[in-house]
């Protein structure tokens, strides 16, 4: 097994628990899905959100979907002048067999804007 990294974002309509929620649960089981994952193949996983966000915690959705034994950490992602609004970022540490361009990095509703290239 090697250890990858898989990124993901979503962009969310307010600041809202719910929609937090929501979005952050859309999110990591569209990562865990298209990269085949269980939770034992995730090691950990970093959600950060844009400082407009203060509603929620995304890795409570996590929790939610039974990552009750990878660690989890929510950080806020600095302060740029004209960056997306209301993004919510992941990057999970997995371990998996997949060459790095197998990978699916996942980026859903507005935040496709932040990677053109792979946006789905």
């Amino acid at each position: 097994m090697t250890v990858r990294a898989v990124r993901g974002a979503t962009q969310i309509d307010a600041d809202e628990r719910g929609q937090i929620l929501e979005a952050t649960t859309e999110l990591v089981t569209e990562v865990m899905s298209r990269n085949e994952l269980s939770t034992d193949d995730v090691i950990s996983v970093i959600f950060t959100v844009t400082p407009d966000l203060t509603a929620e915690f995304p890795a409570l959705a996590a929790r939610k979907l039974g990552f009750h034994e990878v660690p989890l950490l929510c950080a806020t992602e600095i302060g740029v002048p004209g960056a997306l609004p209301r993004v919510i970022r992941l990057m999970a540490h997995i371990e998996t067999d997949r060459p790095r361009a197998d990978v699916q990095h996942v980026y859903l509703r507005g935040a496709t804007a932040l990677r053109l290239d792979i946006a789905q």
